[in-house]
């Protein structure tokens, strides 16, 4: 198992210590006890609420920030005591890499990987669900159904692959791509590829708006499909040349081209839009406004985008220190939130030990569910229900 080293812990000290609780009532942990997350998705911003609701959003959006910055930082700067995670990626010196081949390789599985998620799992199985008669709990499990974000969110996925694969964030096939390897050895699959990744976000963007109300849609069906037509064609044919006859110092120019204008410009990016959300939230907690709220939403939005186009390389340290389900993890625990701002129970989001070296038996059992359980009440889509509802930035009542 691989060593992780978490930080969130000290953060979230000194976060709630500046936290201020508006209810104190004595039966006010009764009363949000038996809650459930039908519940939780009615809940309003009231004055009852008003101080932890911003309370909330705050330390969400500070460990948003801090997770962001970190992971920049560990690519860009310095990783684990030594050189950053750039250099060592780029120099296959990472656990488990020994050419920059092994390491085109990483790139391409973390692109299947992404298309398989969004269509096996992030469409499907709402719709699943729906089909099923499950209706209520279809809608549950739309990651980013708060905003009416979802299509965004999926086709940005798929936008991910098309970065990794043409080597630029511009949409252009950079000459040091794994799209012009492919292409040198058989244009045909290149071509079939390029059209495979537009025709997987074309048929994302196609579903009804929002999709949360279109899961019986054929639309929804046809992206499903869409998404492991591409998966296949990567998995089968895309893995298949790359194992072949290139050479490993045919690929150097290739990864060194991902990691410094693909990985490296994301990652700063959501450093950066992190850091405009996390300034929106502030200025939301100092003074609310339907306004505020809005510009929260607004951030929110913008600081979502390079963090969906950043899935298809969730590996290394975004892996490795559980930085993923730290910004990412849905479905959320509904009924978890409302008693966090019920309660001002803030311990509930700490988590502390070594993510990689969680022990088995019992206890690491244990240790796991207190780290899901933590990660299930924070992160981009704990924010998302508390800045929005029904698609659009909440309002003060």
């Amino acid at each position: 198992m691989k060593k992780i080293t978490l930080f969130a812990a000290a953060l979230l000290a000194f976060g709630a210590a500046t936290f201020t609780a508006c209810k104190d009532d004595d039966d006010n942990d009764e009363k949000t006890a038996s809650i459930d997350d039908s519940e939780a998705v009615k809940v309003e911003y009231n004055s009852d609420y008003a101080k932890q609701w911003g309370n909330y959003m705050r330390v969400v959006a500070t460990l948003l920030k801090t997770d962001s910055d970190n992971l920049y930082k560990y690519w860009n700067e310095a990783y684990d005591g030594g050189d950053s995670y750039a250099k060592r990626f780029k120099g296959a010196k990472d656990a488990g890499f020994t050419s920059a081949k092994d390491c085109v390789e990483q790139i391409v599985d973390g692109c299947i990987d992404i298309a398989n998620e969004v269509g096996t799992a992030k469409i499907n199985d709402p719709v699943e669900l729906w089909k099923d008669g499950n209706t209520d709990d279809a809608v549950l499990a739309v990651e980013s159904w708060f905003s009416w974000h979802s299509r965004d969110d999926f086709a940005n996925n798929i936008g991910s692959i098309k970065n990794a694969y043409f080597g630029s964030l511009d949409g252009s096939v950079n000459a040091n791509s794994i799209s012009k390897m492919i292409a040198s050895k058989d244009a045909a699959l290149d071509i079939e590829v390029s059209a495979a990744i537009a025709t997987a976000q074309s048929s994302i963007l196609a579903i009804p708006q929002p999709f949360r109300n279109s899961l019986g849609s054929p639309e929804a069906q046809t992206a499903i499909e869409q998404c492991v037509a591409l998966r296949d064609l990567l998995k089968n044919k895309v893995k298949a040349i790359i194992d072949g006859e290139l050479k490993d110092a045919d690929w150097q120019p290739v990864l060194d081209q991902y990691v410094d204008n693909v990985v490296l410009p994301t990652y700063k990016d959501l450093s950066e839009k992190n850091t405009a959300l996390y300034n929106a939230v502030v200025a939301f907690e100092k003074n609310p406004s339907n306004d505020a709220f809005q510009k929260c939403a607004d951030a929110w939005l913008n600081a979502r985008k390079p963090w969906e186009s950043s899935e298809a390389f969730l590996f290394g340290p975004v892996a490795d220190k559980g930085l993923d389900p730290n910004m990412d993890s849905w479905p959320l625990d509904l009924s978890g939130i409302v008693k966090v701002f019920n309660t001002s129970a803030w311990a509930d989001l700490e988590w502390s030990g070594d993510y990689e070296e969680i022990p088995e038996g019992e206890e690491g059992t244990k240790h796991a569910q207190e780290i899901e359980s933590a990660q299930s009440l924070r992160g981009f889509h704990t924010l998302e229900y508390l800045i929005f509802k029904d698609g659009k930035a909440r309002t003060i009542h």
